[in-house]
């Protein structure tokens, strides 16, 4: 709150009332609408290669060093910002001529991501690890290349005044996706093994479940108006295009003042999240929790503490300077994992996972809106937008695949208490260099470069 809005006189919250029912009109507009509908596309593949693939091999009999490698099928999502130019100056051939360009990659991307979806439920994981790897990582690219496409329509398609509310109805539809692709998934599969159907059967009929629901997305697809086209210069090729596309967006980046150091923050600021993410559903299952519980606890209450967290982080945001939220994301991520060393402690027990899952969600929610806002702020030139949140967001990924993918081995030799203890002191290095930032004024130059 500014001063002036502390001293302002008596009838100040009647003069509020028009912009807070504008504030709720926007999500009905037809291009935020679509954007809502897009982010439940873009977060419904996530845990199918995730948390749910995890619980899935776990019932299976795999190991939990070959489940932490599983994390490495989450490449694409660290390399999209690679063919991010292909999406920005290229068209899909028929589909763009028939729907626009970014219209046409999103219909492309979704018939991929439904089609590759069918194909890993229809795997073995203990006896076909590779084709379930195969399948996962189709799962993964389709999905990082509908990201790419989404955040580009949702940055070109929205009015200014509508972007803030686009990326709220984002984020949250984003969980959503989640939600349903995670516990959604989980308990079709626990409902089916009560109703008799086959073990064997019971995750393929979850997956085709899961791929139905990708017509979510292709219906706002073609509900979607496509966005004006971005000027091109003339003469150019489709490879001259790629090329100047990729030199525009990576050159104005890496020449700002210490590039290569807001590239490394971004890299490990949430790596200690990902760190204990990439274990938190063998975790739960391994110290003895059954699925239902997993499903109503860590998806269903999980969610309702991430959406909390998600309107607290928005909040403060607004109320306090970027640098001074990072801080206070950075510390409540930290002190959120050691939640699960004491959960790991007290072993089953329906009330501390839900207070542990309570602790994480919301913090990590906090953390997720801050660390978005951010990113946000890092894309300078409208036109790069694309490209550039693809390489922020490709290098959080990071997280995610390469640096936890050891989590596994780290966790069978320590044991889970001193495993999530170890995840903690994994998010220092990031408050490190965010203590280093700080202090040669990039965040000053931010604040700037938005004035």
């Amino acid at each position: 709150m500014t001063m002036s809005d502390e001293t302002a006189p008596a009838e100040a919250p009647a003069a509020l009332k028009p912009s807070f029912w504008e504030g709720l009109s926007v999500y009905a507009r037809p291009g935020v609408l679509t954007v809502i509908l897009l982010g439940f596309s873009s977060g419904l593949p996530l845990a199918l290669t995730g948390t749910t693939l995890s619980v899935w091999m776990t019932e299976a009999g795999v190991s939990l060093s070959s489940i932490g490698l599983f994390s490495l099928v989450g490449l694409p999502y660290t390399l999209k910002f690679l063919w991010a130019p292909l999406v920005d100056a290229l068209d899909v051939p028929l589909l763009s001529r028939l729907l626009g360009r970014r219209r046409g990659w999103l219909l492309a991307t979704q018939i991929a991501l439904m089609a590759a979806i069918l194909f890993l439920g229809a795997q073995n994981p203990l006896a076909s690890p590779f084709f379930v790897a195969l399948g996962a990582l189709v799962v993964a690219t389709a999905s990082a290349t509908q990201d790419i496409v989404v955040d580009a329509f949702r940055v070109e398609r929205l009015e200014p005044n509508e972007q803030a509310a686009g990326m709220a109805g984002y984020v949250a539809a984003y969980r959503i996706g989640m939600l349903v692709s995670g516990a959604g998934v989980i308990a079709i599969v626990a409902g089916l093994e009560a109703y008799g159907v086959a073990k064997a059967d019971v995750w393929f009929w979850g997956y085709v479940a899961a791929a139905a629901f990708v017509l979510v997305g292709i219906i706002a697809t073609f509900l979607a108006r496509e966005p004006d086209a971005p000027l091109r210069e003339e003469g150019l090729n489709a490879v001259a295009r790629v090329a100047a596309t990729a030199v525009g967006a990576f050159g104005e980046f890496l020449g700002r003042s210490q590039a290569l150091a807001i590239l490394l923050f971004v890299l490990l600021f949430k790596f200690c999240d990902a760190f204990a993410g990439v274990l938190t559903a063998p975790f739960v299952i391994d110290i003895g929790f059954d699925k239902a519980t997993y499903a109503a606890i860590v998806k269903g209450v999980g969610l309702i503490a991430a959406l909390a967290g998600g309107f607290v982080g928005g909040f403060i945001a607004r109320e306090m300077s970027l640098v001074r939220c990072l801080w206070l994301a950075g510390v409540l991520q930290i002190l959120s994992n050691l939640a699960f060393t004491a959960q790991a402690l007290i072993g089953v027990n329906d009330w501390a996972l839900t207070a542990t899952i309570v602790i994480e969600n919301f913090t990590g929610a906090i953390g997720t809106v801050i660390f978005v806002a951010y990113l946000s702020a890092l894309c300078g030139a409208r036109t790069h937008t694309a490209t550039q949140y693809a390489l922020l967001t490709a290098l959080t990924a990071v997280g995610r695949t390469f640096l936890a993918a050891g989590g596994g081995f780290i966790a069978e030799a320590t044991g889970w208490p001193l495993f999530f203890a170890i995840t903690a002191l994994a998010g220092l290095p990031g408050l490190a260099l965010l203590a280093w930032l700080q202090a040669k004024g990039h965040f000053r130059s931010l604040a700037a470069e938005k004035a």
